[in-house]
């Protein structure tokens, strides 16, 4: 069965507002669980067999922090592993790093993914202070370095050591913002999804308001209308207006199947997919959600 994780977006705000976010996070950006919200959605997940990990993200997860702990202690009292991402702003010193922390390897985390670029805090040392304070806590932590746009380069995930790679993703606020200048490929060319298994995903992202991303801004269905067990069972890509043109032949055969009009070229999939979907957010409403992560 599928999925094995289930990632909570706890909520769409954050302190930043960067150029490469999927989700056009940043502080005005509305949309964050409440207690009662998360309770029901771990149950949810508890009802699915094959889900073994919850991880919490944004957003920023720890700007609510106090909801943020507790729903890690819920998911663990539920028998989940469990993952954290953030952006450590609140890692000024090593030693509110280790009060920030604590708690959270008291509760047993699996796993803490610290994003450590220029997009981020750039020089700032506030990831190193994070990932020591973790480390000192016998905390799994990895950090996540997101290239520019023309650097090269390949993981984009360490064992609590900076990693320069991780290509941008051309989708959310990094097509208005960063992609101007770049090279492209010509449209026909992008003929699959290389970053995302639409078929049999191995995880979803659930968002405050329920909608159950396949891909950030792909909905499959909302949990608040329909449990996520029954939606995981009942998807079928094929039959689904965005996932299935492409599963059937990516990018490329999603512009044709939609009538989308392409340009000549896009820097990547993503790019062309993300354009063709912003275009079709009125026809198909229901997959495409929230019209937030689309900028709107």
């Amino acid at each position: 069965m599928w999925p094995e994780q289930v990632h909570i977006l706890l909520t769409y705000n954050c302190n930043f507002e960067c150029d490469h976010c999927f989700v056009y996070s940043g502080p005005e950006a509305a949309g964050t669980f409440t207690l009662s919200q998360l309770r029901a959605l771990l149950d949810q997940a508890r009802a699915i067999p094959s889900v073994e990990r919850i991880y919490f993200e944004g957003g920023e997860a720890f700007l609510y922090y106090p909801l943020l702990i507790e729903g890690v202690r819920e998911a663990r009292e539920r028998g989940f592993e469990v993952g954290l991402v953030t952006n450590s702003y609140w890692a000024d010193c090593e030693e509110n790093a280790l009060l920030w922390l604590r708690p959270l390897a008291e509760l047993g985390i699996a796993d803490l993914s610290v994003s450590d670029d220029e997009f981020h805090l750039g020089t700032d040392s506030s990831a190193t202070r994070a990932v020591a304070a973790a480390q000192k806590l016998g905390m799994t932590v990895d950090t996540i370095r997101i290239a520019r746009p023309g650097v090269e380069a390949t993981p984009t995930h360490g064992r609590g050591e900076p990693i320069t790679g991780g290509p941008v993703m051309f989708r959310g606020r990094a097509v208005e913002k960063l992609t101007a200048g770049l090279p492209t490929r010509p449209w026909e060319s992008l003929m699959e999804c290389p970053y995302e298994e639409l078929e049999r995903p191995n995880r979803v992202h659930v968002d405050s308001y329920g909608h159950v991303h396949v891909c950030q801004g792909i909905s499959i269905g909302n949990v608040w209308q329909t449990p996520l067990a029954r939606l995981v069972a009942e998807y079928d890509p094929g039959t689904h207006p965005i996932s299935g043109p492409l599963v059937r032949g990516g990018p490329a055969r999603l512009a044709e199947e939609h009538g989308f009009l392409p340009d000549d070229g896009y820097v990547d999939e993503c790019h062309l997919c993300y354009l063709t979907r912003r275009s079709l957010l009125d026809e198909f409403a229901d997959q495409l959600a929230p019209r937030q992560v689309y900028g709107l």
